[in-house]
């Protein structure tokens, strides 16, 4: 292990320190060919066995089916934002399609779908509410479900599972057969929190997810689509981004984002030594709880996310004296805690406590926590 600041970043994030340090020996010559992956054709013999591997590892990860194609795809999960509609609004010959807004992402999700189509606001969380006697402000909760109102004839419903600006969680996905709605496909973007906890691929119509956060670096998306989706694609779908296309390219259909394929492959294999998605679940329900409990028990630091909504990867916190916020981030870098500034649409702090993040650096920041209160409190 070499000494390394302890990156809280939300992303691009930190990545595992063994990841890195492979591919840094790979680097010129990857496994006797002579060439670093970022040289070789993305036809040839060797990449198309390191994609096959990664999507391979990823199906054993994931525990998905041979009813789902797994794509890799360019543009991260804000261009899946258009991609998705041009791809799914075809389901229904009126273009509708229906999302559940949580945060900043969904609402920008929900945005996009209007360019192509009708995208009904099926729940949102915009609203101040009370909870449990405790009033909470916009973004910061999760409707509950037996508020959710999804139409029938929907092409699909949109949730964003985990929020990584404002740091609400979605927990618990549904059926939408429970929301009174068979046969309308989930579709969920994951991004900020895939490959932190099992997720139930079944459930879903597709899963997406820009690996920057869990999987690997930026510029490739992973995207697990049910087969019996594909081909419904709006006219003015581009070619690259047409699902029916990449899938039956085996995400080739274009030169795919290799390099970053080739980390995200090496993660996936990362996460199988670490035991699995199940066992890094374990550490970062660990981790959350360390730095959640510290929170709940300090009256000098402050989360607003409500207490079942919190995210297990993102945690964004606010000093109840906002005219110490400098002083605290230069102290954090001081001590080699990285990027915890808040998102500038919120403000505060924000510690992204990503699958690579161990414990020692959550305890880090729980110490330097305590010592800022302590001199400034």
């Amino acid at each position: 292990m070499t000494t390394r600041p302890w990156n809280f970043s939300a992303g691009p994030s930190a990545m595992p320190e063994a990841v890195l340090q492979q591919a840094a020996a790979e680097m010129l010559d990857w496994h006797g060919s002579g060439m670093s992956v970022m040289e070789m054709s993305h036809r040839g013999k060797q990449f198309v066995q390191i994609c096959t591997e990664a999507e391979d590892d990823l199906r054993r990860l994931v525990g998905i089916s041979d009813d789902y194609a797994v794509l890799f795809m360019q543009g991260g999960a804000s261009a899946e934002n258009a991609i998705i509609p041009m791809n799914l609004l075809g389901l229904n010959p009126q273009h509708k399609a229906d999302f559940v807004l949580t945060g900043i992402w969904s609402v920008k999700s929900q945005k996009e779908c209007l360019r192509y189509g009708d995208a009904h606001i099926a729940a949102s969380g915009g609203e101040t509410t009370q909870i449990n006697g405790k009033q909470y402000d916009p973004w910061t909760w999760v409707p509950p479900l037996s508020s959710w109102q999804v139409r029938k004839d929907a092409s699909y419903l949109h949730i964003c599972s985990n929020e990584t600006i404002g740091g609400v969680e979605t927990m618990d996905w549904p059926n939408t057969a429970d929301l009174g709605a068979p046969g309308v496909p989930l579709v969920v973007d994951a991004s900020s929190h895939f490959l932190s906890r099992p997720m139930d691929v079944s459930k879903t119509g597709m899963i997406f997810a820009g690996a920057q956060k869990n999987a690997g670096p930026a510029g490739v998306t992973i995207v697990i689509v049910r087969r019996d989706l594909i081909g419904h694609a709006l006219p003015i779908c581009p070619s690259a981004f047409n699902y029916a296309n990449v899938a039956a390219e085996r995400s080739m259909f274009n030169t795919p984002p290799a390099y970053a394929i080739y980390i995200a492959g090496l993660v996936f294999k990362w996460v199988l030594q670490q035991g699995g998605v199940a066992a890094l679940e374990k550490q970062n329900i660990a981790k959350a709880q360390a730095l959640y409990g510290f929170f709940d028990r300090s009256d000098f630091y402050r989360v607003p996310v409500e207490v079942s909504a919190r995210s297990r990867m993102n945690a964004p916190f606010f000093l109840n004296d906002a005219s110490l916020d400098a002083e605290f981030l230069k102290g954090a870098e001081a001590r080699g805690l990285m990027q915890l500034k808040g998102h500038k649409s919120v403000g505060g702090m924000r510690a992204s406590i990503y699958n690579a993040m161990p414990m020692a650096g959550v305890q880090a920041l729980i110490d330097y926590l305590k010592d800022f209160e302590r001199t400034h409190g």
